[in-house]
């Protein structure tokens, strides 16, 4: 078991970040949120994936306005991404916004900060202090001959002070790089340093491809050592697909249960059917399955028959047959041409009986 971190717990809307709380998964939208109904459309399709928490870019004027209309057609907890103009802010705010994240450093003088957290603290809403590698303070930089953990640390420090000064404690923080390994040893830094709720990310982290690699390794390592309360995967695709490595992520590591678990074997010489095919075809079909359910695809009889018996669902192949499993019980035997269509009709009888795990 994972021992996390013990950190501050804040409340983002309903959503419990923190503390106790379970790791939350993020994402951000992707639309321009003057559009108010392809944003609100994307928000939707983000909470039937599993998004806890969504972001949106808020970088003019009419798009704070926007807000309020957005927040009161969904359901989940709603952050507005604001940098350099302290008016977004307070617009954002009177909108309802349920959290917002800059920094306060780039907002400008004292003042303008204080009006920010004076309105924050009347409505109790969560600030994260978003420090990025590729925007660090130019001291910084010329302190350390470019990005680096140390650099990202005392930036962050920086911004945390500022809100202390003001005796407002309702603070999360990202130290977010495109790095994998300067992202995690600032988190490690930081986290020695104060105990606010962290919120994990590989930022800029690419196309679904890589980008999943980097930001499994980065978010990963983090949440194995008990460090990140709330994560956001970055990737250059549709917002959904964040949420779906999100999860994954939290999954493999045993800090969320639920929905669809599929496993299936690599392949190899033993294999005597199309395992790739099969795999690739019953993934496809599973797609819009949302209840916990385990479902293993195997090829051969040398690990084939346990990963099967182990799962809700699965299959062992053999010479061009498949053995069908239920609960650890043999229940079918199959040609390799029924394999899909059988294996699918057992899972969808199984999620329509809520014969799950859960």
């Amino acid at each position: 078991m994972i021992e996390r971190r013990k950190t501050r717990q804040i409340l983002v809307g309903t959503v419990k970040v923190g503390g106790d709380a379970p790791v939350s998964v993020q994402s951000m939208t992707k639309t321009d949120t003057r559009d108010v109904q392809a944003t609100v459309d994307q928000i939707w399709a983000l909470e039937v994936a599993g998004c806890d928490i969504v972001r949106l870019g808020v970088p003019v004027k009419e798009a704070a306005e926007k807000l309020g209309e957005i927040r009161k057609q969904i359901r989940i907890p709603m952050i507005a991404d604001i940098h350099f103009n302290y008016k977004l802010a307070l617009i954002a705010l009177e909108q309802g916004v349920d959290g917002l994240r800059l920094n306060p450093g780039n907002i400008g003088d004292r003042s303008r900060v204080e009006q920010i957290v004076k309105v924050a603290a009347e409505r109790t809403v969560p600030i994260r202090i978003g420090v990025n590698a590729g925007s660090l303070e130019k001291d910084l930089l010329a302190r350390d001959g470019g990005p680096t953990p140390e650099a990202m640390v005392e930036s962050a420090l920086r911004h945390i002070r500022i809100l202390e000064d003001l005796n407002y404690r309702e603070i999360k923080v990202s130290l977010k790089a495109s790095d994998p390994m300067m992202m995690i040893e600032a988190y490690r830094l930081l986290a020695d340093k104060v105990d606010y709720p962290l919120h994990l990310g590989v930022t800029e982290a690419g196309t679904p491809g890589v980008g999943t690699i980097k930001s499994s390794v980065g978010i990963g390592t983090l949440l194995a050592e008990g460090i990140g309360d709330t994560i956001r995967v970055s990737l250059s695709a549709d917002p959904v697909e964040e949420i779906k490595v999100g999860i994954d992520i939290l999954k493999s590591l045993g800090l969320r249960k639920g929905g669809l678990t599929f496993v299936a074997c690599p392949s190899c010489a033993r294999a005597d059917i199309d395992l790739i095919a099969l795999a690739q075809d019953v993934e496809r079909r599973m797609a819009g399955i949302n209840k916990e359910i385990h479902v293993a695809v195997m090829g051969c009889e040398v690990n084939g028959p346990g990963e099967a018996r182990g799962a809700d669902i699965g299959v062992a192949g053999g010479k061009g047959i498949g053995l069908i499993f239920k609960k650890g019980q043999m229940i079918r035997k199959v040609k390799e041409s029924e394999i899909a269509d059988a294996l699918m009709e057992e899972v969808n009888k199984m999620v329509a009986e809520g014969d799950g795990q859960a």
